[in-house]
């Protein structure tokens, strides 16, 4: 599911963000950021805004300073969902990009960006998708030959099923507002992962903040900030855990 929701608070682009550099990654331009020479890598799947979303940048740079070479694949070719539409975005155009943006075909993309990483000598990775992003991840994480863990971020598309073939250790972070993934969808996904011992799970549901919350935040609203701020820390956690 997708709707105004996925288009409010769209960023101003700019490719010149991050402390980091683009470059090309088994065919895709990525934003990349920290040392790589690491062992432990996570791949950062952008919302329909794409790459170049400075607070998503600012992110990857931030797990990069813990440790983690980071890699933000450009999966849209060039052409993301246009970012400067005002503050609710260009809801009306959105089903109509939707129909040659499909997730689906980000985590195909994915696979030998992935391998490419093992192949650099990389011997864990993970992998955290946002709203659209979060299909894309999903789907990689039923491929633990390719995944160590996953972490979703108020997720879009994403379905019950999702969580029944899912196969590496896996968080969901959802919005108390959410019109797109709400409390009581995601409750759903933490009984079918509750019902799944196998699998380490974790969900938790952010109360009074909105779908995009993690990377589309107000930078000026010491909340806002407070909240974001919180969610990485739990994305992070995850990792230090799982991606070793």
């Amino acid at each position: 599911m997708s709707g105004p929701a996925c288009c409010s608070n769209p960023p101003a682009l700019n490719p010149a963000s991050g402390s980091g550099h683009v470059e090309k990654l088994a065919g895709l331009d990525s934003y990349v950021t920290g040392s790589p020479d690491s062992k432990l890598a996570v791949l950062l799947i952008a919302d329909i805004f794409g790459y170049e979303a400075p607070l998503l940048r600012k992110l990857a740079d931030k797990v990069a300073a813990a440790g983690f070479f980071v890699v933000v694949p450009d999966f849209f070719y060039g052409d993301a969902f246009p970012g400067d539409a005002g503050p609710v975005g260009n809801s009306s155009a959105l089903p109509i990009w939707l129909k040659t943006h499909l997730p689906i075909k980000a985590s195909e993309a994915a696979k030998p960006l992935l391998e490419a990483l093992k192949s650099k000598g990389v011997s864990a990775i993970g992998a955290v998708g946002f709203c659209w992003g979060a299909k894309a991840a999903v789907e990689v994480a039923k491929y633990d030959d390719l995944l160590h863990a996953a972490v979703l971020c108020h997720p879009s598309f994403v379905t019950v099923d999702d969580f029944k073939a899912v196969k590496v250790p896996i968080s969901v972070l959802g919005a108390e507002i959410d019109p797109i993934s709400p409390p009581d969808v995601v409750k759903q996904f933490e009984e079918v992962l509750t019902e799944r011992p196998e699998i380490k799970s974790h969900v938790k549901i952010f109360p009074k903040v909105q779908h995009g919350w993690t990377v589309r935040y107000n930078a000026e609203d010491e909340a806002a900030v407070k909240c974001a701020e919180e969610a990485h820390q739990d994305i992070l956690d995850w990792f230090f855990s799982h991606v070793k």
